[in-house]
């Protein structure tokens, strides 16, 4: 209590001799970005199912099966994030600075920092929001699946905030749905959602090897990167050796945060341009690309786990239905991480630039299509939708699929139209379904080459 008044009026000077915090930063925030930066209209209605809700399908298809892969909601910081962010803001109240000389440093020495370890990447209050306002929208997109009486399959991931955000989704579909109870169980299953901690091949040469990060850690010595650095540490009054690419991107990221948790501009923001924001989402995308998307080939085919499931039910339901049997999992559901969709959507070969993202090429990627924050934000969901269809000139005809990403048709990469026959999705992919097998691919080399060699 004592803090608030001086808390109080270090914000009001800072806010007195500084622009303010653009708008424009939520853009750039990679993987920490709310989900309304992908679907704007949720802001004014968390309900609303967007322009062009309607689809493209002819009334004589039925959705069969839906399968959504999601990531978790809104989560607090994880406790290495909460350290770095605790180091950085001891600095500042280690070096008391005269609010008229440094004005911005005063500011953010009296910010009381709220943050804690224990919070170590829960689920933030709105992560529950975000899951809930998805599972009402989705009942609203597909109303035939989500009917009474429908069989909801739900699995999460073993971490926290998956599990709770399973839990949220279910919350969000009401009492109004029976679907086994309010209660319904979550099943745990980290070999689909966590795929990637199952294979030693991914774990050796990316996870653990520090010399898979190359580019990441060249940019962070770049020049884009050391202009940030010497503009925050002139803004703090502190030596730019006491700062570094890390501890300048927690607060970056602390921006992001105060935004996604609490929806406000936190006084972290009134460091960063614009133009610093774009640098910094390009290092979090560095990271993505290279740990998790199209860096190394081994990123994305640990994911054909999951990917082989999800034709496998999709498989399943087809059969189910020639048989005019009734669908036996019409709703799966699964939550996961960032880390679960980057890999899958890179192995479909979508979010594909002409050129790798580099430490030394950030100019050239201003228009890129890998943008971590515009593929998984926070809530980010995959859909694929089964639909059978009365009607059609031939058989194969019969079954279509649409592919929906963060609620927005996707157009697939065989024929650029966003609804397919199963039977071309299937042959586009039979390559991945047939000859991508986990195990195999995951299996450490038995030869001693280097980590560079192998990848």
């Amino acid at each position: 209590a004592a803090m608030a008044p001086r808390w109080e009026a270090a914000v009001l000077l800072l806010l007195l001799v500084l622009p303010p915090a653009s708008a424009g930063l939520s853009a750039y925030f990679g993987t920490k970005s709310r989900y309304e930066e992908v679907n704007p209209h949720l802001v004014r209605d968390p309900l609303s199912l967007g322009p062009g809700a309607g689809g493209s399908l002819p009334a004589s298809c039925a959705p069969l099966q839906l399968r959504a892969v999601l990531r978790h909601g809104t989560r607090y910081p994880t406790a290495g994030q909460v350290r770095r962010l605790g180091e950085l803001h001891a600095r500042l109240l280690r070096r008391p600075a005269e609010a008229a000389s440094c004005p911005v440093a005063a500011a953010l020495a009296a910010w009381p920092m709220w943050y804690e370890e224990s919070l170590d990447g829960r689920l933030a209050p709105q992560g529950r929001r975000d899951m809930e306002q998805l599972a009402r929208r989705m009942a609203a997109r597909f109303p035939a699946l989500f009917a009474a009486r429908r069989r909801l399959a739900l699995a999460s991931s073993s971490k926290h905030r998956c599990l709770q955000s399973g839990a949220a989704f279910r919350r969000g579909l009401g009492p109004t749905l029976d679907f086994g109870g309010d209660e319904v169980e979550v099943e745990v299953n980290d070999s689909l959602m966590r795929f990637f901690d199952h294979c030693a091949k991914f774990v050796a040469l990316v996870e653990e090897n520090d010399g898979a990060m190359c580019q990441v850690n060249a940019f962070k010595q770049g020049p884009e990167m050391k202009k940030v650095l010497e503009k925050v540490a002139s803004a703090l009054c502190l030596p730019v050796e006491d700062l570094n690419a890390d501890l300048v991107q927690v607060a970056f990221l602390t921006c992001s945060y105060e935004l996604a948790i609490k929806n406000v501009t936190s006084p972290w923001c009134s460091l960063f341009s614009e133009e610093d924001a774009k640098v910094l989402e390009y290092l979090n995308d560095l990271k993505q690309y290279w740990k998790r998307g199209y860096g190394y080939d081994i990123n994305s085919r640990s994911s054909c786990i999951l990917f082989q499931d999800i034709f496998q039910h999709l498989d399943k339901a087809v059969e189910e239905s020639k048989s005019s049997k009734p669908i036996s999992s019409p709703l799966i559901v699964q939550v996961g991480h960032a880390e679960t969709l980057q890999p899958l959507l890179a192995l479909m070969g979508y979010f594909k630039d002409d050129e790798p993202l580099l430490a030394n090429n950030y100019a050239r990627h201003a228009q890129r299509k890998f943008r971590s924050g515009r593929i998984v934000p926070y809530a980010a969901n995959l859909v694929f939708v089964l639909y059978h269809c009365d009607h059609v000139n031939a058989s194969q005809e019969e079954y279509q699929v649409q592919l929906l990403l963060n609620e927005k048709l996707m157009a697939f990469h065989h024929s650029n139209e966003t609804i397919s026959t199963y039977a071309d999705l299937k042959d586009y992919y039979k390559d991945i379904l047939e000859n991508c097998h986990f195990k195999e691919e995951c299996e450490l080399p038995k030869v001693n080459v280097t980590a560079v060699d192998e990848l």
